[in-house]
Protein backbone atom coordinates (compact mmCIF):
# COMPACT_ATOMS: atom_id res chain seq x y z
CA UNK A 1 0.00 0.00 0.00
CA UNK A 2 1.28 3.42 -0.72
CA UNK A 3 1.98 5.99 2.62
CA UNK A 4 -0.75 8.12 2.97
CA UNK A 5 -0.03 11.81 1.89
CA UNK A 6 0.84 13.93 4.93
CA UNK A 7 -1.18 16.89 3.90
CA UNK A 8 -4.19 15.35 4.11
CA UNK A 9 -5.92 16.13 7.57
CA UNK A 10 -8.76 14.14 9.42
CA UNK A 11 -12.20 15.76 9.23
CA UNK A 12 -15.18 15.18 12.07
CA UNK A 13 -18.25 13.87 10.67
CA UNK A 14 -19.60 16.56 12.72
CA UNK A 15 -17.68 19.03 10.89
CA UNK A 16 -19.62 20.97 7.94
CA UNK A 17 -22.43 18.40 8.20
CA UNK A 18 -20.20 15.55 8.06
CA UNK A 19 -18.86 16.28 4.82
CA UNK A 20 -15.82 17.78 3.88
CA UNK A 21 -15.22 20.52 1.55
CA UNK A 22 -12.99 22.38 -1.15
CA UNK A 23 -10.96 25.25 0.39
CA UNK A 24 -13.88 28.15 -0.57
CA UNK A 25 -16.60 25.95 -0.97
CA UNK A 26 -19.15 24.51 1.38
CA UNK A 27 -20.10 20.97 1.53
CA UNK A 28 -22.30 19.44 -0.81
CA UNK A 29 -25.60 20.51 -0.34
CA UNK A 30 -29.14 18.18 -1.11
CA UNK A 31 -29.07 18.33 -4.63
CA UNK A 32 -25.74 16.60 -5.02
CA UNK A 33 -26.25 14.09 -2.54
CA UNK A 34 -29.63 13.43 -4.23
CA UNK A 35 -27.46 13.22 -7.18
CA UNK A 36 -25.16 11.09 -6.20
CA UNK A 37 -27.58 8.64 -4.94
CA UNK A 38 -29.56 8.69 -8.14
CA UNK A 39 -26.69 7.72 -9.64
CA UNK A 40 -25.38 5.04 -7.34
CA UNK A 41 -29.32 3.45 -8.37
CA UNK A 42 -27.89 3.25 -11.89
CA UNK A 43 -24.58 1.01 -11.19
CA UNK A 44 -25.81 -2.91 -9.63
CA UNK A 45 -28.67 -3.47 -10.97
CA UNK A 46 -27.71 -2.17 -14.16
CA UNK A 47 -26.42 -5.82 -16.06
CA UNK A 48 -30.04 -7.26 -14.41
CA UNK A 49 -32.55 -4.59 -15.82
CA UNK A 50 -33.33 -7.82 -18.99
CA UNK A 51 -33.35 -10.46 -17.06
CA UNK A 52 -36.91 -10.67 -17.36
CA UNK A 53 -36.15 -10.16 -21.03
CA UNK A 54 -33.94 -12.95 -21.10
CA UNK A 55 -36.73 -16.22 -21.54
CA UNK A 56 -38.17 -13.71 -25.13
CA UNK A 57 -34.30 -12.86 -26.12
CA UNK A 58 -34.06 -16.68 -26.10
CA UNK A 59 -36.67 -17.53 -28.52
CA UNK A 60 -36.00 -14.80 -30.91
CA UNK A 61 -32.03 -15.37 -31.31
CA UNK A 62 -33.00 -19.58 -31.57
CA UNK A 63 -31.39 -20.31 -34.52
CA UNK A 64 -27.66 -18.43 -32.90
CA UNK A 65 -25.41 -21.31 -31.99
CA UNK A 66 -25.10 -21.65 -28.27
CA UNK A 67 -27.70 -19.44 -28.01
CA UNK A 68 -28.77 -20.50 -24.74
CA UNK A 69 -25.18 -19.32 -23.41
CA UNK A 70 -25.04 -16.45 -25.46
CA UNK A 71 -28.64 -15.22 -24.05
CA UNK A 72 -26.83 -15.08 -20.45
CA UNK A 73 -24.04 -13.11 -22.64
CA UNK A 74 -25.86 -10.43 -23.08
CA UNK A 75 -26.53 -9.70 -19.09
CA UNK A 76 -22.84 -10.72 -17.73
CA UNK A 77 -20.69 -9.43 -20.69
CA UNK A 78 -21.88 -6.31 -18.64
CA UNK A 79 -20.20 -7.35 -16.00
CA UNK A 80 -16.66 -8.42 -17.39
CA UNK A 81 -15.90 -5.39 -19.05
CA UNK A 82 -16.92 -3.46 -15.28
CA UNK A 83 -14.51 -5.68 -14.29
CA UNK A 84 -11.74 -5.03 -16.81
CA UNK A 85 -11.60 -1.23 -17.23
CA UNK A 86 -13.19 -0.65 -13.62
CA UNK A 87 -9.28 0.00 -13.07
CA UNK A 88 -8.68 2.67 -15.87
CA UNK A 89 -12.06 4.85 -14.63
CA UNK A 90 -10.28 4.47 -10.89
CA UNK A 91 -6.99 5.98 -12.39
CA UNK A 92 -8.85 8.55 -14.14
CA UNK A 93 -10.62 9.45 -11.00
CA UNK A 94 -7.83 9.96 -9.43
CA UNK A 95 -5.60 11.66 -11.87
CA UNK A 96 -8.36 13.95 -13.87
CA UNK A 97 -10.78 13.94 -10.97
CA UNK A 98 -14.28 12.37 -9.84
CA UNK A 99 -16.52 14.50 -11.72
CA UNK A 100 -15.58 14.68 -15.18
CA UNK A 101 -15.14 10.69 -14.77
CA UNK A 102 -18.98 10.18 -13.43
CA UNK A 103 -20.14 12.97 -16.20
CA UNK A 104 -18.47 10.84 -18.81
CA UNK A 105 -19.70 7.80 -17.69
CA UNK A 106 -23.18 9.00 -17.15
CA UNK A 107 -23.56 9.91 -20.82
CA UNK A 108 -22.29 6.88 -22.31
CA UNK A 109 -24.27 4.73 -19.63
CA UNK A 110 -27.13 6.64 -21.46
CA UNK A 111 -26.51 5.89 -25.06
CA UNK A 112 -24.60 2.60 -25.12
CA UNK A 113 -27.72 1.47 -22.97
CA UNK A 114 -30.68 2.32 -24.71
CA UNK A 115 -29.11 1.21 -28.07
CA UNK A 116 -30.38 -2.20 -27.14
CA UNK A 117 -33.56 -1.28 -28.35
CA UNK A 118 -32.36 -0.26 -31.87
CA UNK A 119 -30.19 -3.28 -32.28
CA UNK A 120 -31.13 -6.31 -34.07
CA UNK A 121 -27.63 -8.63 -34.72
CA UNK A 122 -27.13 -10.55 -31.39
CA UNK A 123 -23.58 -9.44 -31.87
CA UNK A 124 -23.87 -5.89 -31.85
CA UNK A 125 -26.12 -5.98 -29.27
CA UNK A 126 -23.12 -7.75 -27.12
CA UNK A 127 -21.45 -4.88 -28.16
CA UNK A 128 -23.20 -2.56 -26.74
CA UNK A 129 -23.89 -4.40 -24.16
CA UNK A 130 -19.80 -4.00 -23.50
CA UNK A 131 -19.52 -0.54 -23.77
CA UNK A 132 -22.20 -0.24 -20.98
CA UNK A 133 -20.22 -2.20 -18.86
CA UNK A 134 -17.36 0.82 -19.36
CA UNK A 135 -20.16 3.24 -18.32
CA UNK A 136 -20.71 1.33 -15.12
CA UNK A 137 -17.53 0.78 -13.90
CA UNK A 138 -16.86 4.57 -14.30
CA UNK A 139 -20.20 5.41 -12.33
CA UNK A 140 -20.02 3.17 -9.62
CA UNK A 141 -16.10 4.29 -8.93
CA UNK A 142 -16.56 7.69 -8.63
CA UNK A 143 -19.86 7.93 -6.70
CA UNK A 144 -17.66 5.66 -4.34
CA UNK A 145 -14.93 8.05 -4.29
CA UNK A 146 -17.50 11.24 -4.23
CA UNK A 147 -19.01 9.61 -1.40
CA UNK A 148 -15.79 8.72 0.77
CA UNK A 149 -14.04 12.49 0.28
CA UNK A 150 -17.68 14.18 1.57
CA UNK A 151 -17.76 12.08 4.36
CA UNK A 152 -15.58 10.48 7.35
CA UNK A 153 -16.16 8.46 10.31
CA UNK A 154 -19.63 7.82 11.08
CA UNK A 155 -21.20 9.99 8.67
CA UNK A 156 -19.14 7.68 5.85
CA UNK A 157 -20.94 5.04 7.33
CA UNK A 158 -24.42 6.15 7.47
CA UNK A 159 -24.27 7.27 3.53
CA UNK A 160 -22.25 4.16 2.51
CA UNK A 161 -25.86 2.24 3.95
CA UNK A 162 -27.80 5.02 2.26
CA UNK A 163 -25.82 4.50 -0.92
CA UNK A 164 -27.04 0.63 -0.37
CA UNK A 165 -30.39 1.62 0.16
CA UNK A 166 -30.89 3.62 -3.55
CA UNK A 167 -28.36 0.81 -5.22
CA UNK A 168 -30.84 -2.13 -4.01
CA UNK A 169 -34.44 0.02 -4.28
CA UNK A 170 -33.16 0.57 -7.77
CA UNK A 171 -33.77 -3.28 -8.25
CA UNK A 172 -36.84 -3.15 -6.34
CA UNK A 173 -38.43 -0.65 -8.97
CA UNK A 174 -36.69 -1.29 -12.22
CA UNK A 175 -36.87 -5.42 -12.19
CA UNK A 176 -40.32 -5.40 -11.83
CA UNK A 177 -40.71 -2.36 -14.15
CA UNK A 178 -39.02 -4.11 -16.82
CA UNK A 179 -41.15 -6.75 -16.53
CA UNK A 180 -44.04 -5.13 -17.02
CA UNK A 181 -42.18 -3.31 -19.51
CA UNK A 182 -41.11 -6.88 -21.31
CA UNK A 183 -44.87 -8.27 -21.71
CA UNK A 184 -44.93 -4.56 -24.31
CA UNK A 185 -41.82 -6.13 -25.77
CA UNK A 186 -38.29 -7.73 -25.01
CA UNK A 187 -36.66 -4.62 -26.10
CA UNK A 188 -38.58 -2.30 -24.57
CA UNK A 189 -37.05 -2.51 -20.96
CA UNK A 190 -33.85 -0.82 -22.62
CA UNK A 191 -35.26 2.41 -22.66
CA UNK A 192 -34.87 2.68 -18.73
CA UNK A 193 -31.14 2.83 -19.26
CA UNK A 194 -32.03 6.54 -20.58
CA UNK A 195 -32.33 7.52 -17.00
CA UNK A 196 -28.53 8.27 -16.68
CA UNK A 197 -29.40 11.54 -18.96
CA UNK A 198 -31.48 13.04 -16.85
CA UNK A 199 -28.85 12.48 -13.54
CA UNK A 200 -26.28 13.97 -15.96
CA UNK A 201 -27.84 16.71 -17.05
CA UNK A 202 -28.76 17.49 -12.68
CA UNK A 203 -24.87 16.23 -12.66
CA UNK A 204 -23.64 19.68 -14.61
CA UNK A 205 -24.95 21.80 -12.19
CA UNK A 206 -24.98 19.97 -8.88
CA UNK A 207 -21.83 18.21 -8.12
CA UNK A 208 -18.58 19.80 -7.53
CA UNK A 209 -15.27 18.11 -6.53
CA UNK A 210 -14.92 17.64 -2.59
CA UNK A 211 -11.31 18.02 -0.47
CA UNK A 212 -10.91 14.31 0.49
CA UNK A 213 -11.46 13.56 4.00
CA UNK A 214 -8.30 11.24 5.77
CA UNK A 215 -8.25 7.59 6.37
CA UNK A 216 -6.93 6.74 10.17
CA UNK A 217 -3.39 5.16 9.84
CA UNK A 218 -3.86 1.11 9.22
CA UNK A 219 -2.17 -0.70 12.23
CA UNK A 220 0.21 -3.23 11.38
CA UNK A 221 1.97 -1.25 8.02
CA UNK A 222 1.14 -1.66 3.99
CA UNK A 223 1.57 -5.63 4.54
CA UNK A 224 -0.92 -6.08 6.27
CA UNK A 225 -3.27 -3.14 4.36
CA UNK A 226 -2.41 -4.62 1.72
CA UNK A 227 -3.59 -7.85 2.39
CA UNK A 228 -6.86 -6.87 3.44
CA UNK A 229 -7.37 -4.91 0.73
CA UNK A 230 -6.66 -8.18 -1.40
CA UNK A 231 -8.99 -10.22 0.94
CA UNK A 232 -12.20 -7.88 0.61
CA UNK A 233 -11.79 -8.13 -2.88
CA UNK A 234 -11.49 -11.96 -2.75
CA UNK A 235 -14.64 -12.23 -0.70
CA UNK A 236 -16.40 -9.53 -2.71
CA UNK A 237 -15.99 -11.66 -5.79
CA UNK A 238 -17.00 -15.01 -4.20
CA UNK A 239 -20.23 -13.68 -2.49
CA UNK A 240 -21.29 -11.68 -5.96
CA UNK A 241 -20.51 -14.83 -8.20
CA UNK A 242 -22.95 -17.06 -5.83
CA UNK A 243 -25.83 -14.33 -5.53
CA UNK A 244 -25.70 -13.54 -8.84
CA UNK A 245 -27.20 -16.68 -9.72
CA UNK A 246 -30.52 -15.07 -8.87
CA UNK A 247 -31.15 -13.13 -11.97
CA UNK A 248 -29.23 -15.61 -14.43
CA UNK A 249 -30.65 -19.09 -13.23
CA UNK A 250 -34.39 -18.17 -11.31
CA UNK A 251 -36.13 -16.52 -14.55
CA UNK A 252 -35.38 -20.47 -16.43
CA UNK A 253 -36.40 -22.17 -13.25
CA UNK A 254 -39.65 -20.04 -12.89
CA UNK A 255 -40.28 -19.88 -16.61
CA UNK A 256 -40.27 -23.72 -16.90
CA UNK A 257 -43.01 -23.38 -14.63
CA UNK A 258 -45.19 -21.36 -16.44
CA UNK A 259 -44.51 -17.75 -14.75
CA UNK A 260 -44.77 -15.03 -17.11
CA UNK A 261 -42.02 -11.95 -17.19
CA UNK A 262 -44.22 -9.79 -14.97
CA UNK A 263 -43.90 -11.70 -11.76
CA UNK A 264 -40.53 -13.12 -12.18
CA UNK A 265 -38.98 -9.53 -12.29
CA UNK A 266 -40.80 -9.41 -8.80
CA UNK A 267 -39.54 -12.73 -7.22
CA UNK A 268 -35.85 -11.25 -8.81
CA UNK A 269 -36.62 -8.07 -6.96
CA UNK A 270 -37.35 -9.48 -3.69
CA UNK A 271 -33.88 -10.30 -3.07
CA UNK A 272 -32.75 -6.48 -3.78
CA UNK A 273 -35.51 -5.51 -1.31
CA UNK A 274 -34.25 -7.29 1.32
CA UNK A 275 -30.79 -6.04 0.20
CA UNK A 276 -32.30 -2.16 0.69
CA UNK A 277 -33.32 -3.06 4.30
CA UNK A 278 -29.68 -4.35 4.95
CA UNK A 279 -28.51 -1.26 4.26
CA UNK A 280 -30.95 0.74 6.70
CA UNK A 281 -29.31 -1.49 9.16
CA UNK A 282 -26.08 -1.35 8.62
CA UNK A 283 -24.95 1.66 10.28
CA UNK A 284 -26.69 0.68 13.70
CA UNK A 285 -24.73 -2.64 13.37
CA UNK A 286 -21.55 -1.29 12.73
CA UNK A 287 -21.81 0.29 15.64
CA UNK A 288 -22.30 -2.62 17.43
CA UNK A 289 -19.88 -5.07 15.63
CA UNK A 290 -16.76 -4.96 13.87
CA UNK A 291 -16.13 -5.26 10.27
CA UNK A 292 -15.04 -8.95 10.40
CA UNK A 293 -17.93 -10.04 12.55
CA UNK A 294 -20.31 -8.34 10.16
CA UNK A 295 -18.70 -10.28 7.39
CA UNK A 296 -19.20 -13.73 8.91
CA UNK A 297 -23.17 -12.37 9.62
CA UNK A 298 -23.39 -11.44 5.63
CA UNK A 299 -22.07 -14.90 4.65
CA UNK A 300 -24.27 -16.93 6.63
CA UNK A 301 -27.26 -14.93 5.70
CA UNK A 302 -26.26 -15.61 1.68
CA UNK A 303 -25.33 -19.70 2.58
CA UNK A 304 -29.51 -19.64 4.22
CA UNK A 305 -30.89 -17.98 1.84
CA UNK A 306 -29.61 -20.16 -0.84
CA UNK A 307 -30.41 -23.11 1.22
CA UNK A 308 -33.85 -22.11 1.37
CA UNK A 309 -34.78 -21.64 -2.12
CA UNK A 310 -32.72 -24.90 -3.59
CA UNK A 311 -34.47 -26.83 -0.62
CA UNK A 312 -38.11 -25.82 -1.17
CA UNK A 313 -37.93 -25.54 -5.01
CA UNK A 314 -41.53 -23.64 -4.96
CA UNK A 315 -42.42 -20.26 -5.72
CA UNK A 316 -42.63 -18.77 -2.07
CA UNK A 317 -39.63 -20.85 -1.19
CA UNK A 318 -37.41 -19.02 -3.22
CA UNK A 319 -38.98 -15.91 -2.74
CA UNK A 320 -38.25 -16.12 0.95
CA UNK A 321 -34.55 -17.55 0.10
CA UNK A 322 -33.80 -14.54 -2.13
CA UNK A 323 -35.37 -11.90 0.76
CA UNK A 324 -32.68 -13.88 3.37
CA UNK A 325 -29.86 -14.04 1.06
CA UNK A 326 -30.43 -10.47 -0.10
CA UNK A 327 -29.99 -9.40 3.34
CA UNK A 328 -27.18 -10.87 3.55
CA UNK A 329 -25.75 -8.76 0.60
CA UNK A 330 -27.13 -5.44 1.94
CA UNK A 331 -25.00 -5.69 4.84
CA UNK A 332 -21.71 -6.75 2.74
CA UNK A 333 -21.26 -4.34 -0.07
CA UNK A 334 -21.36 -1.09 2.51
CA UNK A 335 -19.55 -2.84 4.97
CA UNK A 336 -16.72 -3.83 2.37
CA UNK A 337 -16.85 -0.18 0.82
CA UNK A 338 -16.12 1.11 4.20
CA UNK A 339 -13.43 -1.14 5.17
CA UNK A 340 -12.16 -0.36 1.92
CA UNK A 341 -12.47 3.40 2.69
CA UNK A 342 -10.50 3.16 6.25
CA UNK A 343 -7.71 1.43 4.38
CA UNK A 344 -7.23 3.74 1.43
CA UNK A 345 -5.08 6.91 1.23
CA UNK A 346 -6.85 9.82 -0.27
CA UNK A 347 -4.50 10.18 -3.38
CA UNK A 348 -4.86 6.18 -4.04
CA UNK A 349 -8.91 6.00 -3.23
CA UNK A 350 -10.14 5.65 -6.82
CA UNK A 351 -7.78 2.90 -8.17
CA UNK A 352 -8.24 1.14 -4.62
CA UNK A 353 -12.30 1.43 -4.74
CA UNK A 354 -12.27 0.22 -8.81
CA UNK A 355 -10.40 -3.10 -7.38
CA UNK A 356 -13.80 -3.33 -5.55
CA UNK A 357 -16.02 -2.60 -8.67
CA UNK A 358 -13.88 -4.76 -10.45
CA UNK A 359 -14.78 -8.22 -8.11
CA UNK A 360 -18.13 -7.37 -7.94
CA UNK A 361 -18.55 -7.16 -11.64
CA UNK A 362 -16.05 -10.02 -12.34
CA UNK A 363 -18.21 -12.45 -9.98
CA UNK A 364 -21.07 -11.45 -12.38
CA UNK A 365 -19.65 -12.10 -15.59
CA UNK A 366 -18.07 -15.45 -13.82
CA UNK A 367 -21.58 -16.69 -12.02
CA UNK A 368 -23.48 -18.10 -15.32
CA UNK A 369 -20.06 -20.06 -16.72
CA UNK A 370 -18.58 -21.60 -13.01
CA UNK A 371 -22.42 -22.30 -11.83
CA UNK A 372 -23.51 -23.64 -15.88
CA UNK A 373 -21.94 -27.00 -15.27
CA UNK A 374 -23.50 -27.42 -11.82
CA UNK A 375 -26.91 -27.13 -13.37
CA UNK A 376 -26.32 -29.05 -15.73
CA UNK A 377 -25.73 -31.63 -13.90
CA UNK A 378 -27.97 -31.54 -10.36
CA UNK A 379 -30.79 -29.15 -11.86
CA UNK A 380 -31.06 -25.04 -10.84
CA UNK A 381 -32.21 -26.54 -7.41
CA UNK A 382 -29.93 -28.60 -6.38
CA UNK A 383 -27.23 -25.72 -7.72
CA UNK A 384 -28.90 -23.37 -5.48
CA UNK A 385 -28.08 -25.69 -2.45
CA UNK A 386 -24.88 -26.90 -2.92
CA UNK A 387 -24.23 -23.46 -3.13
CA UNK A 388 -26.14 -22.71 0.32
CA UNK A 389 -24.12 -24.86 2.07
CA UNK A 390 -20.95 -23.98 0.71
CA UNK A 391 -21.43 -20.53 1.97
CA UNK A 392 -22.62 -21.47 5.50
CA UNK A 393 -19.45 -23.78 5.60
CA UNK A 394 -17.65 -21.13 5.39
CA UNK A 395 -19.02 -18.90 7.42
CA UNK A 396 -18.88 -21.28 10.24
CA UNK A 397 -14.74 -21.55 9.54
CA UNK A 398 -14.70 -17.96 9.26
CA UNK A 399 -16.43 -17.69 12.86
CA UNK A 400 -14.05 -20.37 14.34
CA UNK A 401 -11.09 -18.60 12.75
CA UNK A 402 -12.09 -15.29 14.74
CA UNK A 403 -12.65 -17.22 17.88
CA UNK A 404 -9.53 -18.73 18.07
CA UNK A 405 -7.28 -15.18 16.61
CA UNK A 406 -9.47 -12.88 18.29
CA UNK A 407 -5.90 -10.33 17.95
CA UNK A 408 -6.15 -10.66 14.26
CA UNK A 409 -9.91 -9.09 13.95
CA UNK A 410 -8.50 -5.66 12.23
CA UNK A 411 -6.21 -7.56 9.71
CA UNK A 412 -8.87 -9.40 8.33
CA UNK A 413 -11.96 -7.58 5.84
Amino acid sequence: MPPEPQTARRVSPHEDGGTTAAPGHRGPGRAARGTVLAAATLTIMAPAIIAPSLPAMERVFADQPGVSLLVRLAMTITSLTVAFSAPLSGLAADRVGRRPLLLSSLVLYAVSGTAGYFLTDLWSLLSSRALLGIAVGGVMTAVNAIITDWFDGPGRASFLGLQQVFASLSGVLFLPLAGVLATIGWRVPFWLYSLAAAVALVAVFAVREGSPAASAPVEGGGRTATGSVLGIYALALVATMVFYMAPTQVPFLLARQGIGPVLIGVIVASGTLASALGGFAFPALRRRLRSAAITVVCVALLGAGWLLAGGTGTITGIAAGLLVGGLGVGLAIPNLTLRLSELAPPAWRGRIFSGLVAAIFLGQFLSPLVVQPVVQAFGVDDSFTWAGIAMLACAVAAGGARKRNPNKERAVP
